[in-house]
């Protein structure tokens, strides 16, 4: 995937089979804790993780595109970057290259420990909650770009200061490369939880106009205009149910009403909540209460 500095040692296989591959400090300019450099096709991180397979890596990377589409696993979503788009893996994360990508752009690599605890609460390194795939806005793309290329140059620019100062150059280069990203990182995530309301709240409503007559996930995504799997992530950030669940959830509250409440035959009340037939009705019931319908009018009175 990327030049020569990205292989590195042996990879230790955990309790469930993935092998994680540790970063490869000896092949790091200068051997500190970080690589930079450009992307380029038929590498491995190691010679024994080829790009198709399933691993973990202990270290954050950032790969930056150039072009475009990428597809790109990581702990088993797939993602698609394209030119200026940006990919941040953190230590522990599965990931998996896609042989049908070309990845051209620029990767840095970090390991755990590199910089002060300060620096990595203040950009957020291991902000899991965050989101992977980034797409910065112009402004955005232009001060991260410009960034890179500078921590680039202080990386490969092994003669102008000793080791010792080349290293804390290094470290100021990266953070402030890292506190760009951690801010559209977080901005990213905020944006996304906001059209997660907004597309939950509108999912809410229609489901307490529609839920007498409409049981259908696909339906209301079609008439909200949404996809299935957006209403899926939108419906399960903000109640942890998957829209059927949080349906089904609606009507069986609506039925536990009339059957405590009325004295609407049971049949009626099936009727009224969707279900013309009232065996559909009592299986439904029962299902997600344990109950048969009469039984739970009956417990009430």
């Amino acid at each position: 995937m990327a030049d020569r500095t990205i292989q590195g040692g042996d990879g230790d296989e955990g309790v469930d089979g993935i092998r994680t591959f540790p970063f490869p400090v000896e092949l790091s300019v200068g051997g500190v804790g970080m690589q930079v450099g450009p992307m380029g096709t038929g590498r491995t991180w190691h010679a024994d993780a080829p790009l198709e397979r399933v691993h973990r890596i202990d270290f954050h990377v950032v790969m930056l595109f150039d072009d475009g589409p990428v597809h790109h696993m990581i702990d088993f979503a797939e993602y698609e970057a394209t030119a200026g788009d940006l990919l941040w893996i953190r230590p522990g994360q599965v990931h998996r290259f896609s042989w049908t990508s070309e990845y051209r752009g620029t990767v840095l690599t970090m390991q755990p420990g590199f910089l002060p605890r300060a620096t990595v609460e203040a950009t957020g390194l291991y902000r899991y909650d965050l989101p992977p795939l980034l797409h910065p806005d112009e402004p955005q793309l232009a001060g991260l770009t410009s960034a890179l290329a500078q921590l680039r140059r202080e990386y490969e620019d092994t003669t102008t200061l000793p080791l010792s100062l080349h290293t804390s150059v290094l470290r100021h280069s990266l953070t402030a490369f890292l506190l760009r990203l951690a801010h559209l990182a977080v901005s990213s995530a905020e944006a996304a939880r906001r059209q997660s309301d907004t597309t939950f709240t509108l999912f809410r409503d229609a489901v307490e106009k529609g839920f007498a007559t409409n049981h259908s996930v696909s339906a209301y995504a079609d008439a909200l205009g949404y996809s299935r799997r957006t209403l899926v992530r939108a419906v399960r950030a903000a109640t942890g149910e998957t829209p059927k669940g949080f349906i089904d959830k609606r009507v069986v509250l609506e039925a536990k009403r009339l059957l405590a409440h009325t004295d609407m035959p049971i049949g009626r009340i099936g009727a009224a909540v969707g279900f013309p037939d009232a065996a559909n009705f009592s299986k439904f019931f029962q299902q997600h209460t344990e109950m048969t319908p009469a039984a739970f009018r009956a417990e009430l009175r």
